[in-house]
């Protein structure tokens, strides 16, 4: 499933390639998509010692110091998602957060992909990965509780020049995230 839209926002395109996002609003959504990795990649290490989503966690804020180019830090995306194949659904989601959040240098509007993500995980993590999917509608449980404990603390460490912009993509783009930031 897409999680991003098939027009994408000007606020979430930087300014040389025609959007509106400044370099240091790119940045900021980078590092947020980057602690909301980070907050669930313990569910991944469980499961693995693949070195690989926190590489790309570290990649991330090697690119937002300008330590390495957006293309290195791209290529880590790839490395961050495989690196979840054939694991339980909280560990893999764990590394796609990883994944989405490197590649923030790449696409902003990849910061959703890690929030999105680093919910799913900590759902699944709270169902004991045994009903990750789709629930029945009215339905209250573990994972409920621990998606929207998971959305809150995202939430919470929004930078203030971010936030609306977040707050309303995320709105807008629930949908195609798996509904998982809806109140």
């Amino acid at each position: 499933m897409p999680i991003l839209p098939k027009e994408r926002d000007p606020r979430l395109i930087t300014i040389r390639r025609g959007g509106t996002l400044t370099d240091e609003h790119h940045h900021l959504l980078a590092e947020w998509a980057l602690q909301c990795a980070e907050h669930v990649l313990p569910l991944f290490e469980r499961e693995s010692q693949d070195g690989r989503p926190r590489e790309a966690i570290e990649t991330g804020r090697a690119w937002i110091r300008g330590e390495v180019r957006m293309t290195v830090a791209h290529d880590m995306a790839f490395q961050a998602n495989a690196a979840g194949r054939g694991l339980p659904d909280a560990a893999r989601f764990a590394a796609l957060s990883a994944g989405q959040a490197v590649a923030v240098a790449h696409v902003a509007a990849h910061d959703l992909g890690a929030a999105a993500y680093a919910i799913r995980a900590a759902r699944a993590a709270a169902q004991g990965d045994k009903a990750a999917g789709d629930k029945d509608a009215g339905d209250t449980d573990a994972g409920d509780v621990a998606a929207a404990a998971e959305r809150q603390w995202q939430r919470d460490r929004l930078p203030d020049a971010v936030r609306d912009l977040v707050l309303d993509d995320q709105r807008a783009r629930s949908p195609i995230c798996w509904n998982v930031f809806d109140d």
